[in-house]
């Protein structure tokens, strides 16, 4: 690997440490509010709102500048979405705006990837990638959780500067202050990214002719044999990923009988799995094999419903581990492989806007269905077995499509071949 790329895992790691830092900052400010409960899960989707509504227009955006420079713009959208939550902006909005941020941050961090690097390096690079990313979410949770933890936000308040009164009062204002440092340390990595060299043909500015656009490459996806599964797995996981992280701080809350910031660490736990995962399947999993991970994805939806029985936290962390193991060794592949269709078909920044559109639209809809399930008081733990039937139903469905889709080609080769 070279340096630009580490220099993409540097930027990419503090934009998304603080990303998940924030989240955490967001739900305790809620708290404080005295919002409902309901109000929680719909933090995240505030955020990915930004990725369905915008996913036309990012493509193309990310494709019409050097990449470096659309992830320091955008990550300094991110800062100002941080900068709201200070002035007093309802933390949904502020959220939302980091969102916006985000949406166009991430087609520019994958597509610089096949700019630099050659197919034979993008399951290791996105092992990489998927890995610090993790990594960034496991930290920037627990960085959050010790932010609103009262004994280190009274350390952060006691700072005084001499003649300066810097307006800073609560614990949360506190958490902000230190996550936007974080954001900043993210835009000075940005500059240094190199240019690629790499421009497309000229991007579209017309809204209705972008989106005719962004839907050609979506069905072009969808109808590839190998793009509309890969497809179909990540958009599952994504959506998901998401709600199971609302899920662990409840389950940890009603069943471990914990605090919020001792509850973030768990989410770090299944996390520090989904990196050992990562890891693994950059490491054993070539290309070629990507298809054959399939099954632990019914796997994961199993061991979920085992939390229902665990009342320690040592069983919890284990368990959690093992479920974050599993679904980053099956996800980093299908990631991969999903790339390099999308590149062979169209260019990496819009095959990234079509997958972002899909899995963050599974988010959307998986988010709003939790946020039900709490309005309507349901026990956790029957939404934990409704949850892991529903990613192991949903996997072996797409796991029958696939043989069908190899019995046809296998069919087509042989009709082939009896013509010639």
């Amino acid at each position: 690997m070279n340096r630009g790329f580490y220099t993409i895992m540097a930027a990419q790691f503090f934009s998304s440490l603080a990303d998940n830092a924030l989240l955490i900052a967001a739900i305790a400010l809620l708290t404080t509010m005295n919002s409902p409960a309901w109000m929680t899960p719909l933090l995240k989707l505030f955020f990915v709102l930004s990725y369905v509504l915008l996913a036309a227009f990012v493509g193309a955006f990310a494709d019409a500048l050097p990449k470096g420079r659309v992830m320091f713009i955008t990550n300094l959208i991110k800062v100002v979405g941080c900068a709201m939550m200070f002035f007093r902006v309802h933390p949904l909005f502020a959220y939302a705006m980091v969102g916006f941020g985000a949406a166009a941050y991430s087609p520019a961090k994958y597509g610089i990837l096949t700019e630099l690097l050659p197919p034979e390096k993008l399951v290791a690079a996105n092992g990489w990638i998927e890995g610090l990313t993790v990594a960034s979410i496991i930290l920037g949770t627990v960085m959050g959780g010790a932010l609103v933890n009262t004994h280190i936000s009274a350390i952060l308040l006691s700072f005084n500067f001499p003649f300066i009164d810097t307006g800073i009062d609560t614990p949360t204002e506190a958490a902000l202050v230190v996550i936007i440092g974080a954001y900043l340390i993210a835009a000075i990595f940005n500059l240094k990214i190199p240019d690629t060299g790499a421009r497309y043909a000229h991007q579209q500015r017309n809204p209705v002719k972008l989106i005719v656009d962004f839907a050609g490459c979506f069905s072009t996806l969808w109808k590839d044999k190998l793009g509309q599964i890969s497809l179909a797995v990540t958009t599952l996981f994504w959506g998901a990923g998401a709600t199971l992280q609302f899920i662990v701080l409840k389950w940890a809350e009603k069943s471990l009988r914990m605090p919020l910031d001792r509850a973030a660490i768990l989410q770090g736990v299944v996390a520090v799995g989904v990196a050992a995962g990562a890891m693994a399947a950059a490491r054993f999993v070539p290309l070629k094999k990507s298809l054959g991970v399939m099954p632990l994805g019914i796997a994961m939806g199993i061991v979920v419903i085992m939390m229902t029985m665990v009342h320690s936290v040592w069983i919890a962390y284990p368990l959690l581990v093992i479920i974050g193991a599993l679904s980053g060794y099956f996800v980093v592949p299908m990631n991969a492989l999903l790339q390099h269709r999308g590149h062979v078909l169209m260019s990496a920044g819009h095959s990234i806007a079509v997958q972002n559109f899909n899995e963050n639209l599974s988010v959307l809809t998986m988010l709003v269905l939790y946020a039900l399930m709490v309005k309507l008081n349901l026990n956790v733990n029957l939404v934990i077995v409704m949850f892991g039937l529903f990613v192991s139903g949903m996997m072996y469905v797409i796991m029958r499509k696939h043989a069908a889709n190899q019995r046809e080609h296998d069919l087509l080769a042989l009709i082939g071949e009896h013509k010639h």
